[in-house]
């Protein structure tokens, strides 16, 4: 059998079990609704766009074209951004705790056991790699408990190519192979750690072509072949403030000497015994009339700083839902100046062009955290040069060298991710066929009689 073959064989999980699209809302963009049309014949879905590129907009045009019932999860205060985004292409969509019935209901993830999957004829996650970020067993309800949901949509920000696990994730939920089966056949388990894979060598074109069936990765509309006119992103300056660490500083958290940070245990001592100086680093930068996010990590220094800095409001974990998402709106409306919050809570989701200064308390471990909370702000359709401003202890220098490897990789793997999927996928999308040139061979080959007869 012929490798393109053989690899034909087991792409036939992914086949389409779509509709073929109606007549679509004018007001998108042409790649918009390329998109969307791919994703209605296809039936089972992932759009993995770039921030900004109106990942809501599809979704809900989507949403609209499916007969019958449909259901959207989002993360909170996402799910009435969405509701107010939806009228702008003239579609009613519910914001429910409970299933009321709506045609299209939107509710947060943390609500889905209040809705039985057998109504629904179409499920859509927005901000789907959170899913990655569940407990196991939550994870596996979202894939479970809409398994038999014949229409499935799953929208996110392109992934980091090394992430195979969001990857898995989503092919799961849409049904077209589960992870374990994903895992076996294009990877295996690196020498060194066997509880991380590695991408078979020969494997790789494949791999990225067998998600590109499936999963539309998109950077910028010239991706599919239009002009990126009016999604140029605006620069963004990264800036550091360093804080003096002394050994009296050190001591007072229980260690002899201010010592260059090497562990995460190192880094909540020094965070602990800076906190009072990076506070007022944040306060001298929050003043003015400008709306300004600070991300904290520790529970402590968000208290301090929301306290330090006049107008702040905080989002923390002990809020209720309701609390949460009213004081994100109210900072998307501008009612809010200062937002303080973690990543992990505000991070994902939020479409705050309206800002364009942040900062961080400290310097992190997470890439990923830190990349979706900088695109909060930092997408396209912002207008302003985005600024972000570290406050780190002195100490703290292998962090951010390691935060800016871990960068470096991510645009070079992303790069080549892009270059790996797009005729696949302008293949898919715009329906056109790639040549391949198959090995055929027409010498037959001649074993050795030591091994065996003649082939």
């Amino acid at each position: 059998m012929k490798y393109e073959s053989y690899i034909s064989n087991k792409m036939k999980s992914s086949d389409m079990v779509g509709m073929e699209p109606p007549e679509l809302n004018k007001k998108l963009f042409p790649y918009q609704a390329d998109l969307v049309r791919w994703a209605l014949r296809r039936g089972r879905a992932a759009l993995f766009a770039d921030t900004g590129l109106g990942k809501t907009f599809m979704q809900v045009e989507w949403a609209r074209c499916i007969e019958g019932r449909v259901l959207i999860l989002a993360p909170l205060a996402v799910a009435e951004q969405t509701v107010r985004e939806a009228k702008k292409l003239g579609i009613e969509i519910a914001y429910r705790r409970k299933d009321e019935g709506d045609r299209i209901t939107i509710t947060n993830y943390e609500m889905m056991d209040y809705f039985d999957p057998a109504n629904f004829n179409g499920i859509c996650l927005d901000e789907s790699s959170i899913i990655k970020a569940y407990t196991g067993k939550i994870r596996e309800q979202i894939i479970t408990q809409f398994n038999k949901v014949p229409f499935k949509l799953a929208c996110t920000a392109t992934p980091s190519p090394n992430d195979y696990t969001e990857l898995g994730n989503h092919s799961e939920f849409l049904g077209i192979k589960t992870r374990p089966e994903m895992l076996a056949e294009y990877f295996v388990h690196d020498m060194e750690n066997t509880q991380e894979w590695r991408l078979k060598g020969h494997a790789i074109d494949a791999f990225w072509r067998w998600v590109s069936t499936w999963g539309a990765l998109i950077r910028k509309p010239s991706d599919l072949g239009y002009s990126d006119k009016g999604f140029e992103l605006p620069p963004l300056i990264m800036k550091e403030e360093v804080v003096e660490i002394s050994n009296v500083d050190a001591w007072k958290e229980g260690e002899l000497f201010a010592l260059e940070v090497k562990t995460l245990s190192d880094q909540r001592t020094t965070r602990r015994a800076t906190m009072e100086t990076r506070v007022q680093v944040a306060e001298l930068l929050s003043r003015g009339k400008e709306p300004v996010i600070i991300w904290c990590e520790l529970n402590d220094e968000a208290d301090m700083v929301t306290e330090a800095v006049k107008g702040a409001v905080q989002v923390q974990g002990s809020d209720t839902p309701e609390q949460k998402a009213k004081a994100m709106l109210d900072f998307s409306n501008g009612d809010i100046r200062v937002l303080v919050s973690k990543t992990k809570i505000c991070g994902f989701g939020m479409n705050w062009q309206h800002c364009h200064k942040m900062i961080f308390m400290g310097a992190s471990h997470s890439y990923e955290g830190t990349y979706q909370a900088i695109r909060r702000c930092w997408r396209f359709g912002q207008k302003q040069a985005v600024e972000v401003t570290v406050i780190r202890a002195s100490t703290e220098g292998a962090i951010i060298e390691n935060f800016k490897r871990k960068e470096a990789d991510a645009i070079s793997m992303g790069e080549e991710m892009a270059l790996r999927v797009k005729d696949v996928l302008l293949a898919e999308i715009k329906g056109t066929k790639k040549e391949w040139n198959p090995y055929d061979p027409q010498v037959k080959m001649i074993v050795p009689s030591w091994i065996g007869e003649e082939a």
